[in-house]
């Protein structure tokens, strides 16, 4: 489409020189006529970085960073790229539609990637958006947009295993940034906070890992524990009710999983947690009554609803 390939000409490859020889490379998005934001985690400990387009190459002249927070600036003397418009993650819906926009296994030119947003998790005065538009190496510092182009996010993490969740950090990190000091170093001995042991990392991060695993008495525990911080979380009540849907406590799931769906109506994975609960239970009113919801958000899903109704109604 004419409007990604635009847009691609405002994602950069960043390249690093890293100790010993090698060299390190990520992505990064044009936020403004001087600066291209990405992930400290490409930069760090480098001997030096600059950005790659065209087969043309740009050499930073200073740095901002938030080493914890993950999210870096380059500097440069204004660049002939055009600055991405960026839309407050406070304004993002769940499954609302998505892409992202990278250079993963250094592919010459931005690949995109297509998906939903499947979580937006508070987390240091911003809001982690964690998506299913997948992304790999490489795509560090890339770019997620809204379907009208506007910068969401930046591809920064994503979960071990076959599940994977894939993680963007929010813009108003990007502006806050734009606002402290320069700093004249890419040495630093800081953690981004989605690398640090895993019970120093916030409860959205926690909770995959026992879920991909299905080890549901421990995803019970840290969701529970997730809750008594953030009790009007739901993604929370979600993983809760999981867990006891996981351990056929289809009672406290049902009563759980609703909790979630009264926090955020969209939440549609919850949806689908209660209409598995419903059909177990065999419940055709509380199934009847997840149809339409279902279906707004995914057609495809809300007509399995209708066949397990049909099912119930049968008495298979």
């Amino acid at each position: 489409m004419v409007e990604t390939l635009e847009l691609s000409h405002s994602i950069v490859m960043v390249t690093t020189d890293m100790p010993g020889g090698s060299n390190g490379r990520g992505s990064g998005v044009v936020v403004s006529p001087e600066y291209v934001a990405t992930n400290c985690h490409v930069l760090a400990n480098s001997n030096g970085a600059n950005i790659a387009k065209f087969r043309d190459g740009y050499q930073p002249i200073a740095l901002k960073a938030h080493w914890r927070r993950d999210i870096c600036l380059l500097k440069f003397d204004p660049l002939p790229f055009k600055p991405i418009p960026m839309r407050d993650s406070t304004t993002l819906k769940y499954e609302e539609e998505v892409f992202s926009l990278s250079f993963p296994a250094a592919a010459p030119v931005p690949q995109p990637s297509y998906g939903n947003i499947k979580g937006i998790h508070r987390y240091d005065g911003g809001l982690i958006v964690r998506s299913n538009a997948s992304f790999s190496m490489g795509s560090s510092g890339g770019a997620l947009f809204d379907q009208d182009f506007n910068l969401i996010g930046l591809t920064t993490f994503k979960s071990p295993g076959h599940r994977a969740f894939y993680y963007s950090l929010p813009v108003e990190w990007i502006k806050e940034l734009m606002a402290s000091p320069e700093i004249t170093s890419l040495k630093t001995q800081e953690m981004p906070f989605w690398a640090l042991p895993m019970a120093q990392r916030p409860y959205f991060m926690q909770v995959v890992i026992p879920y991909q695993n299905e080890e549901w008495q421990t995803l019970k525990v840290i969701a529970s524990q997730w809750i008594a911080e953030e009790p009007g979380s739901a993604d929370a009540w979600y993983f809760l009710g999981l867990a006891e849907e996981g351990l056929q406590q289809l009672e406290l799931a049902k009563r759980d999983l609703r909790k979630a769906y009264v926090l955020n109506q969209r939440d549609l994975d919850a949806m689908l947690a209660l209409s598995r609960v419903a059909f177990a239970q065999k419940d055709l009113p509380a199934l009847e009554s997840l149809q339409l919801p279902v279906s707004a958000l995914d057609k495809e899903q809300g007509a399995q609803i209708t066949l397990k109704i049909q099912q119930l109604k049968n008495g298979s």
